[in-house]
Order: C-alpha cells, then sequence, then structure tokens
C-alpha cells in the first residue's frame, strides 16, 4: 500500500476496498494438497500452513498492525469510495472502534451480516453461524447504487395492494424490496466449481454484491488481505479494474492459477523484502528444441518440463506424520509438485511476460508448450510448486535443420 501511495501515486484513486483480514481466532490455518499419483499408490491429502491467526495471542500487536493498514486504505481510497472490512465475532467490536477513530463516526454506513448454515455447533452457545461486514466510507458522498431482492408475502400469499406490484415463482407471491442487510448466502462448499482449495475462501456472490451496490463500471476495486483471490475475481468477471495483495506464498499461488484459468490478464509483481522469499531455490530441468516445418518458412518451439527438484535441506511445511509420503513422492514423481509453468519467448532478464500458463487442475498438468513462429532465440520458464515457491530459468533451445 505504501508502494502504490508513493511510487505509483494512487491517493484517492481506488474505489472499493474490501478486506477479509485474519479474524483474531488464536489458530493457524491449513490449506489441503491432494496429490494424484500412478506410482505411489497411497496418497491422502497433505495438509500445509496457509497462514497464522495468533499475533503472539496479543490483542493489541493484532489492532496494531491492522490500525496502521486501514490508515494506509482511507489514503487509497477515492473521495466517492467505500471500506468494507470482513470480521466474525473474535474481534469486530474492537475493529469497529478503530474503523470510527480512522474515518469517523459518521463514516459509518452499514453492519452487514453473511449469514451461512456451514460449520460447527455446540452444547455451551447458540452456534455462530454469521459473519460480520463493516462498511465505511470516505466522505459523504459515496457512490451507492441500491439493489433488489425478493420480500416474501405472509404466507405467500398476494397482497393486492393498489400500486403495489408483486410476482410468483414456485414458493409463492412476493413483491420486490431493496437489499436489506442480512445475507443468507452459503459458503464455497467442497464440491463448488469456484472452490480453490485455500482455507477461508469467500464466495464470490458476496463480494459481487458490494462491487455491483458500490461501484460503476471500469471502477477500480482492491483487496490488501487477498487470499484466493476472491474479490479479483469478481471484480474482472463484473468489468471492473482490481488490485489483489497478499504476503502468503500459497494465497499468490492460488489467486493466481484461479485467476488464469478465468482468463484475466494481469501483472504481477513480487517484492524480495524479507527472508521468508523462496526464489529459485528448485532445480528445474527443461528440454526445449526448434525444428522447421515442412514446406513453410516457419519453425516449431516445443518445450518440455523434464524434472523439479527441491533441495535435499529444504524445511517442508508440512506435519511430520506427511513428511515421509511427501519425499517419496519427490523421489519417484517430482513433477507432481508442480502446480503450473509458463514460458516468456522473450525474455529480458527482468520482467517474465508467459505466453501461456500451464496449470495443474482435475486432468494433471500439461508438461509440453509449443509454439510456432519464423524465428526463435532464448526462453524464460518460471515453474511454481504447490508451496508457493517460484523458479526461474533462462534455456537456449537446440535447433534442428
Amino acid at each position: 500500500m505504501a508502494w502504490l501511495l508513493n511510487e505509483k501515486q494512487m491517493e484517492g484513486k481506488i474505489d472499493l476496498i474490501y478486506i477479509d483480514p485474519p479474524f483474531f481466532t488464536q489458530n493457524k490455518f491449513n490449506s489441503e494438497i491432494k496429490l494424484r499419483s500412478k506410482r505411489v499408490r497411497t496418497l491422502a491429502a497433505i495438509k500445509t500452513t496457509a497462514y497464522s491467526d495468533q499475533f503472539n495471542r496479543s490483542l493489541p500487536d493484532y489492532l496494531v498492525m491492522l490500525a496502521s493498514r486501514l490508515y494506509l486504505m482511507r489514503d487509497l481510497l477515492a473521495d466517492s469510495g467505500s471500506l468494507f472490512v470482513h470480521l466474525d465475532w473474535h474481534a469486530a467490536h474492537y475493529v469497529k472502534i478503530l474503523l470510527d477513530e480512522i474515518f469517523g463516526e459518521k463514516r459509518f454506513v452499514n453492519e452487514i451480516i453473511w449469514h451461512y448454515k456451514s460449520g460447527g455447533v455446540s452444547r455451551r452457545h447458540f452456534a455462530r453461524k454469521h459473519d460480520t461486514i463493516l462498511f465505511y466510507s470516505k466522505t459523504a458522498n459515496y457512490y451507492f447504487q441500491p439493489q433488489q431482492e425478493k420480500s416474501y408475502n405472509r404466507g405467500f400469499k398476494p397482497y393486492r395492494f393498489k400500486g403495489v406490484r408483486e410476482y410468483k415463482d414456485e414458493r409463492g407471491w412476493y413483491t420486490m424490496v431493496n437489499r436489506k442487510d442480512v445475507w443468507l448466502l452459503p459458503m464455497v462448499g467442497r464440491t463448488s466449481a469456484e472452490r480453490t482449495g485455500y482455507v477461508t475462501q469467500k464466495p464470490e456472490a458476496l463480494t459481487d454484491r458490494l462491487i455491483d451496490s458500490c461501484t460503476p463500471q471500469g471502477a477500480l476495486c482492491a483487496d490488501f488481505f487477498g487470499g484466493s483471490g476472491t474479490l479479483a475475481a469478481s471484480a474482472d468477471r463484473l468489468g471492473r479494474k482490481w488490485i489483489s495483495v497478499d504476503s502468503g506464498e500459497l494465497a499468490c499461488l492460488y489467486a493466481g492459477q484461479r485467476l488464469a484459468r478465468a482468463g484475466a490478464a494481469f501483472d504481477f509483481y513480487r517484492f524480495e523484502e524479507t527472508e521468508k522469499n523462496q526464489l529459485n531455490i528448485a532445480a528445474i530441468k527443461i528440454d526445449a528444441t526448434v525444428e522447421p516445418l515442412v514446406g513453410s518458412e516457419q519453425k516449431r518451439l516445443r518445450v518440455r518440463l523434464v524434472d523439479y527438484r527441491l533441495p535435499e535441506d529444504w524445511t517442508f511445511p508440512v506435519s511430520q506424520e506427511d513428511l515421509p509420503l511427501l519425499r517419496q513422492v519427490l523421489t519417484q514423481e517430482p513433477l507432481l509438485i508442480v502446480s503450473a509453468w509458463s514460458v516468456d519467448l522473450k525474455p529480458d532478464g527482468n520482467i517474465h511476460r508467459p505466453e501461456r500458463l500451464l496449470s495443474r487442475d482435475n486432468d494433471g498438468l500439461a508438461i509440453e508448450f509449443e509454439a510456432i513462429g519464423r524465428q526463435f532465440g532464448s526462453i524464460g520458464v518460471a515453474v511454481t510448486d504447490l508451496f508457493g515457491n517460484r523458479s526461474y530459468m533462462i534455456v537456449e533451445p537446440k535447433e534442428f535443420v
């Protein structure tokens, strides 16, 4: 956010900010890595750490972390912009006090309740089945276009009031009213087409409502706790521009793949400022050849991903229970942990501009890439594994006459 303000002069340029930060649950959250192998028979899902929500179990630490970011978000928001902070019962009431201080009590617009059916139950309290989304504006002149929803009549019977338009569906009679602040929406189910596998993923139906109500076409939306890229996916599909940011390797991996599969065009920036940076730690082997096409002046470039090896001393972010199985996979079928790879036909050694992203899906990972052209030189190949590690190399294709 500081980079956007200082380097890109984006103060007052963002129309909507939605954040889904850690909730101060004092837990660690894992994501599941599902491996499918023909050589290794028994492969269960391997759990790896997605992010920690512990903050040394200190509420002041958590609030300081969030407050410093909220000040930057306020500066980035346009005067007509809106902020949505997604929380739950753990800290929503504390964070509202922060928001009143940073944005002003008069800038509070709504407390939106997202109600869902998923989750556990308890014998000691009422089942906790909702999250809270705090809606604040930058100024009094914020953009808002009410969206409508069905409101069913009592007994699902027609009222027949004069001047009131009524409708009927399979449930019964209803009228259309401006959307209320309690939303019943399902979580992302295990079989949902939008499910990425990233823990705490939120449904696009939720962010769709925020974007539709609070931004015009072409507006700029941002999420600075991007997770699996839900806001970015909604914004891209609804014709808005977007910025999505996360400090987690897995979050960037899941979001990048999700957006690439959806056909989104975007630039990926990486800030290499911490020791967590996992860049070029793997040994990758590429087979690249160029051959002429019979009866044509054009040539065919073939690129094949042959091998991928992490160092023996690399610390895997998995449990000791899963480690032996993972090492077996790495020995017998190392390409199984590759999540995606891409080829840049004109590498400049600085920015990787992939011609195509080959991403793992339910059918596995395509390990071959082809391109047709008159001339091919050096190519850049970037490989990302299931833990978010990224490796890059420049390859000189072998040319056959």
